[in-house]
């Protein structure tokens, strides 16, 4: 039976959050954004094993020591980019062919069991697919400084989320073979010719883009927790 392995890219620095720690380290109720997600993965009883992707200036795991055992498994494999970081990891992991790969936002801490359940339903599709949400604003063009050029239908629109959840082989071909730098995972396996499924993902998975993300989810956090 193929197994699903998760890789987290935390590479990146998170320029908008205008904070000196990169955005996957910052606080939120008591413990930095990166834990709580790969808690979440942890306590998901198909998830195989972690791999989280760091660069090489990243000083803050260097000094974890892990069980042989555990299932979180750090690599300094992060590149220029998103997908290059991602490909970078996949070359340095031992999986089968056919095992799922869920890559999953490090600044997208929210992810629920029930989310991450309708995604992993995906398991006998031929392709994979994505948790996204349907586009419910009305979505306006502009121009260069601003003014609306028009407006576009936001019919048959969706945001994307995280986890995007390819087979190995799949990810990694569309990951080697795309001559641009795609902005997520199913772009590149679209470039294939292939069609990623939208699996309905929640509110509460949003990326931590800018600080008053941080605040919403401080709140959702601690309303949860009130409730427990």
């Amino acid at each position: 039976m193929a197994q699903f392995h998760v890789i987290i890219p935390a590479a990146g620095v998170g320029t908008r959050m205008a904070n000196a720690l990169p955005k996957q380290y910052l606080p939120l109720a008591g413990k930095p954004i990166v834990s709580h997600i790969i808690q979440t993965f942890f306590n998901h009883p198909r998830i195989a094993n972690i791999h989280l992707a760091l660069s090489e200036q990243d000083d803050f795991w260097r000094s974890l020591t892990l069980n042989p055992e555990s299932r979180l498994h750090i690599h300094y494999t992060g590149g220029e980019s998103r997908s290059e970081t991602v490909l970078n990891t996949l070359k340095a992991i031992d999986v089968d062919d056919k095992d799922w790969i869920l890559v999953h936002d490090a600044a997208r801490p929210g992810l629920s069991h029930d989310a991450l359940n309708r995604l992993l339903a995906l398991e006998d599709d031929d392709v994979g697919g994505l948790l996204a949400l349907p586009v419910a604003d009305t979505i306006k063009k502009s121009n260069e400084i601003n003014e609306v050029e028009k407006t576009v239908s936001r019919q048959n629109l969706w945001r994307a989320q995280t986890p995007q959840m390819f087979q190995y082989a799949t990810i990694k071909r569309a990951l080697e073979t795309l001559d641009t730098t795609p902005t997520d995972e199913a772009e590149a396996v679209e470039a294939l010719g292939l069609q990623p499924k939208l699996v309905h993902g929640e509110l509460r998975n949003l990326k931590v883009t800018y600080p008053e993300d941080l605040e919403l989810l401080e709140l959702l956090f601690n309303k949860a927790e009130e409730k427990e």
